[in-house]
């Protein structure tokens, strides 16, 4: 399995104008075979920032869903708004256990 743990830093307005973009882009996701779970969150301390969590069954997966029209429609709504991806790392995970 693999985890997807990315950051992205937006603008004044960013997250408004892109609200929808992510919405649809989430529930594409989630629709994908190979995808286990796909969200953004919005930080707490500081609303400017979104974190994007990501499980995917294998680097198949991952790689189809960089090839996906819905990952094209994401780039292009996003392209002339202030989002910033910061932060991007895949790790490497077995299937995890309860931690308690």
């Amino acid at each position: 399995m693999l985890i997807v743990l990315a950051k992205a830093k937006l603008g004044e307005g960013a997250i408004d104008a892109a609200r929808a973009a992510i919405a649809d882009m989430v529930a594409a996701s989630n629709a994908e075979a190979g995808c286990i779970a796909y969200a953004f969150t919005q930080d707490v301390l500081d609303p400017s920032v979104l974190h994007i969590v990501e499980k995917w069954q294998d680097e198949a997966a991952l790689a189809a869903h960089f090839a996906t029209p819905h990952m094209a429609a994401f780039g292009a709504a996003i392209a002339e708004l202030d989002f910033k991806v910061i932060e991007a790392v895949k790790y490497h995970a077995d299937d995890g256990a309860p931690v308690m």
